[in-house]
């Protein structure tokens, strides 16, 4: 049974994590199948503080593997930052001929 749950990287006080689909029975930090995003809770300066591939969690979602709570809840944000940029940016003018 696939997972999708963070791994804890980084340094003792400043914690980044990868978003990873693993197996169930897979140590938090250990073997995992695909990187789908990174998040950092406490992101400086032009640090991003949550990158999702969409398209490849939803692939993986359709092929059975089930979001953690927390990944869930993240996944929502991405989905609702991903909506608020595409809607921001303008459509193309179309050229005048």
């Amino acid at each position: 049974m696939l997972r999708i749950r963070l791994q804890r990287h980084g340094s003792t006080h400043a914690p980044i994590y990868r978003i990873v689909v693993c197996e169930r029975t897979s140590p938090r930090d250990g073997r995992f199948v695909e990187i789908v995003g990174t998040y950092n809770p406490s992101p400086s300066g032009k640090a991003v503080a949550l990158a999702v591939k969409l398209d490849r969690v939803d692939y993986w979602t359709k092929c059975g593997a089930q979001p953690s709570e927390t990944v869930r809840s993240l996944i929502k944000r991405a989905r609702k930052e991903a909506a608020a940029a595409a809607a921001a940016t303008p459509a193309a003018e179309p050229a005048a001929a």
